[in-house]
């Protein structure tokens, strides 16, 4: 067990160009990704990849110790899957969402646990990104997601440290969420490489 996270861990996130309420379904297979964004521990460096450059990005995923993300195996993996000759699901994954599920029985939004454990929150909401898409505002785009990128590695770091996380309840409580987040070699799995070098 490590007291901190590993130098190749990466933090992701993941932005669309559409939305379910677009295609009239709740078909992830529809969605397609305009940004994914990236915080490379090893690197201590932040990236937001394209489509185009997609290519580049998924060697590195594939050589993480662990890639942590917010509803990153209900909602990102699904999308990126679309794009990826293997399967993300098979990754050492930390979901953070799927931590504070098995512990508190709910699902919370990342805006609820950062602002209650950390004091701040997003910068937007994804909605918003889909729309600066059809405006070809990538840029905007980019910065919006490795914001949430910023905020999720946060939760994660503060969760590490703490061995908790925290929400306000109905009557704005704050409350504390039991959460173990620290990377475990054994439950790494090697991940067969897909993609052709």
């Amino acid at each position: 067990m490590t007291s901190g996270p590993t130098g190749k861990e990466i933090v992701l996130d993941i932005e669309t160009q559409n939305w379910f309420d677009e295609i009239g379904s709740n078909d992830h297979a529809r969605l397609k990704i305009s940004v994914i964004g990236c915080y490379f521990y090893e690197t201590d460096e932040y990236r937001a990849f394209e489509e185009s450059e997609f290519a580049k990005l998924w060697p590195r995923l594939e050589k993480a110790d662990r890639l942590i993300g917010y509803n990153t195996i209900g909602f990102d993996y699904l999308v990126m899957n679309n794009y990826y000759t293997g399967d993300f699901a098979k990754f050492p994954t930390l979901d953070i969402l799927a931590e504070i599920q098995k512990s508190l029985g709910r699902r919370i939004k990342l805006e609820e646990v950062a602002q209650a454990t950390i004091g701040e929150g997003k910068s937007g909401y994804g909605g918003q990104a889909v729309e600066w898409w059809k405006e070809g505002k990538i840029e905007e785009i980019k910065d919006y997601c490795l914001q949430d990128v910023k905020i999720t590695r946060k939760v994660y770091e503060y969760g590490l440290r703490h061995g908790a996380l925290a929400y306000r309840d109905r009557t704005g409580e704050r409350r504390g969420i039991t959460v173990d987040l620290a990377f475990r070699q054994e439950k790494a799995q090697a991940i067969n490489l897909t993609m052709p070098f």
